[in-house]
């Protein structure tokens, strides 16, 4: 059986992109991060100041900027994949809350989006990919040979994005998180283009309640029922 391509979709902080990266090392797949490349373009964006919280967004300049963007993944010596943006390790810079307060409004641009697509689409063309976002399973990859669409509740998302900033050294209230996690839902399941729904023959994976070796060893089992 030719190797598969297996679109991962949902909500934020449910653990997407840890899922895809242990799933691609253990296949031996290609693994795209969707979202990294909309927070690079968010990140140019914000350098730029053509895109704030507060003021908003300057639609024209990004737009005019996409053709000079290039965005590109890369493995560090601990074998973690790195986002690149112009040949820069951004991998920190778009991870931040700064980051995630913009990003939405960046990735709801129509050609923003059509260049990103048609970029994952050119990654992952020869299957044996992983690849997670929001629009996989439905937009970039509606015939992927495997679906999910991971959930959890939303306590959970807000401690796991928590923990991670705490990490990083980037101190938000639990309120603060949540409800940037709730803004960020809301305003990609309500955008016209392309917006965060579940594929109709998605599996849905609500994982509140597993743990990441548990989580892991069901999609696992997914996929061999498939190669079977």
């Amino acid at each position: 059986m030719n190797k598969l391509t297996i679109a991962i979709d949902g909500h934020s902080s449910t653990g997407k992109s840890t899922l895809a990266k242990e799933l691609a090392a253990v296949l031996g797949y290609i693994y795209v991060d969707s979202g990294a490349m909309y927070r690079a373009v968010a990140l140019e964006a914000l350098r730029k100041g053509w895109v704030s919280k507060e003021q908003g967004i300057q639609e024209e300049n990004i737009i005019n900027a996409l053709e000079f963007l290039k965005i590109t993944f890369s493995v560090n010596p601990q074998g973690q994949s790195i986002t690149m943006l112009n040949n820069e390790n951004v991998e920190n810079a778009i991870r931040t809350m700064e980051v995630s307060d913009v990003v939405s409004q960046v990735s709801k641009l129509i050609p923003v989006r059509r260049r990103l697509v048609a970029l994952q689409q050119k990654m992952g063309e020869k299957g044996g990919v992983v690849i997670d976002g929001r629009d996989i399973g439905t937009v970039v990859f509606p015939k992927a040979d495997l679906k999910i669409f991971m959930t959890a509740s939303d306590k959970v998302r807000a401690s796991r994005r928590k923990a991670e900033l705490d990490s990083k050294g980037q101190n938000y209230s639990i309120n603060e998180v949540l409800e940037n996690l709730k803004s960020r839902d809301k305003f990609d399941m309500e955008r016209i283009d392309s917006p965060l729904i579940a594929a109709s023959d998605a599996r849905t994976l609500d994982n509140s309640k597993m743990n990441k070796e548990e989580q892991f060893n069901l999609v696992l089992g997914w996929i061999h029922e498939l190669k079977d």
